[in-house]
C-alpha cells in the first residue's frame, strides 16, 4: 500500500509518498480502505517532534471502507462504512483499526463529512459537556473561533442557547463566524481584550484556547469563577503561569484531550452520533474542506500551519 511517512522529525520536506507494508489484523481488528483522510494539528505536532509515538506514519482520523475483519470480529463485515479519530498511522490507503474504536457512519454522513468532523467534533464534545458544562446562561469566548474546532463549538455552544464571543485574526475569519451565529467577534490585532469587557462588564463564563500562546490573556478575560478550557496549541506554547494566581483571582484552568477523555466504544459512539444528528439537522454547517491527494499531504502540511485555512484539510488517498 502507499502511505504518507516521516524521515525523523521537521517541516513538511521530511514527508514522502512511498509503498509500505499493509498492516497485520489481529482478531479485534478492522482493515479499513480509507476514503478520506483528515489532517489535524496532532499530526503537525508529532511532525515536529511534540508527540511521541513509534513508527513513521502521521495521521489519526479517517473514514472508508472495511476491507477486511479480524476472526473476532462479528459486528461489522467487509463494505460497511466506518470512521474513525484515535487511531494512529491512518495517512495510509489501508489502516488497522480495533473495532471498539471503529464508528458506524450513517447512510447520510459522507466520508468526507465524517473525516472533517469526527477528531474535531469529538473533541469538541466533551470540551462543551466535560471540561465546561456550558449552559444557555453562559457567556462563552472562543480563541481561533473560525478555524476548525473553532467553528464548531462555536455553532454546538449557540445549538445551547449560549452567547458566543469570537476572536480571530483576520476579517475574512469574523465574516466567517459571524455567518455561524457569533454573537460578536473581534480581531486578534485589536484591543480584544477591553472590547470584551465593556461588552460583557464582568468577563466571559469560559474560555476557550486551542492557540496556546493566548493563554494568559484567556486567564484575564473570563471572570473571577470562570473558567478557562485549554485544550491546544495552534499559535504557540503559552508563557509560564504561576498558579498561584487562580487562587488569587478565583480562576480555574481545565484541560482535556480525546485520547484520555473518550475512551470506551459505546461513549465514543454516542458522542458521535450526537453529531451527526446535529449536522443532519443543519444545526452544524461544515464549510466545504480543503483537498489534496495523499501524495502531496507535505503540501497540506504547510496549507494547515500558515493559518490560510478555515475549513478542514482533507487528503484522498
Amino acid at each position: 500500500m502507499k502511505a504518507l511517512v516521516m524521515d525523523g522529525f521537521g517541516g513538511p520536506e521530511i514527508l514522502t509518498y512511498q509503498e509500505v507494508s499493509n498492516p497485520v489484523l489481529e482478531d479485534n481488528d478492522l482493515l479499513i480502505r480509507t476514503e478520506a483522510i483528515g489532517l489535524n494539528f496532532a499530526d503537525i505536532y508529532r511532525r515536529r517532534g511534540g508527540y511521541t509515538r513509534e513508527g513513521n506514519i502521521l495521521g489519526y482520523e479517517a473514514a472508508g471502507f472495511v476491507e477486511k475483519v479480524g476472526e473476532g470480529v462479528t459486528d461489522y463485515k467487509v463494505g460497511d462504512r466506518v470512521g474513525f479519530a484515535d487511531v494512529p498511522y491512518a495517512n495510509a490507503e489501508l489502516v488497522k483499526v480495533p473495532k471498539d474504536q471503529a464508528i458506524p457512519l450513517p447512510s447520510n454522513i459522507s466520508f468526507n463529512t465524517a473525516a472533517s468532523v469526527l477528531l474535531q467534533g469529538l473533541t469538541t464534545d466533551f470540551l462543551i459537556n466535560d471540561s465546561f458544562s456550558v449552559q444557555s446562561k453562559h457567556t462563552v469566548v472562543i480563541q481561533a473561533v473560525s478555524g476548525g474546532v473553532g467553528q464548531l463549538l462555536l455553532q454546538v455552544v449557540k445549538s445551547k442557547g449560549a452567547t458566543v464571543i469570537g476572536v480571530t485574526s483576520t476579517c475574512k475569519k469574523k465574516e466567517i463566524a459571524l455567518k455561524l451565529g457569533a454573537d460578536e467577534v473581534f480581531l486578534r490585532s485589536e484591543d480584544w481584550l477591553s472590547s470584551i469587557f465593556n461588552l460583557t462588564g464582568v468577563g466571559a463564563d469560559v474560555v476557550y484556547d486551542g492557540v496556546g500562546s493566548t493563554l494568559l490573556d484567556s486567564l484575564s478575560v473570563v471572570k473571577p469563577g470562570g473558567t478557562v478550557v485549554f485544550y491546544g496549541t495552534a499559535g504557540g506554547d503559552p508563557a509560564p503561569l504561576d498558579p498561584k494566581m487562580l487562587i488569587t483571582h478565583s480562576k480555574t484552568l481545565a484541560g482535556g484531550d480525546l485520547w484520555e477523555m473518550v475512551t470506551e466504544s459505546e461513549d465514543r459512539i454516542k458522542r458521535a452520533n450526537r453529531l451527526f444528528d446535529l449536522i443532519i439537522k443543519n444545526e452544524i454547517i461544515l464549510s466545504s474542506p480543503t483537498i489534496f491527494p495523499l501524495s502531496q499531504g507535505a503540501d497540506a502540511h504547510r496549507f494547515l500551519e500558515s493559518g490560510e485555512s478555515t475549513g478542514k484539510v482533507l487528503m484522498k488517498p
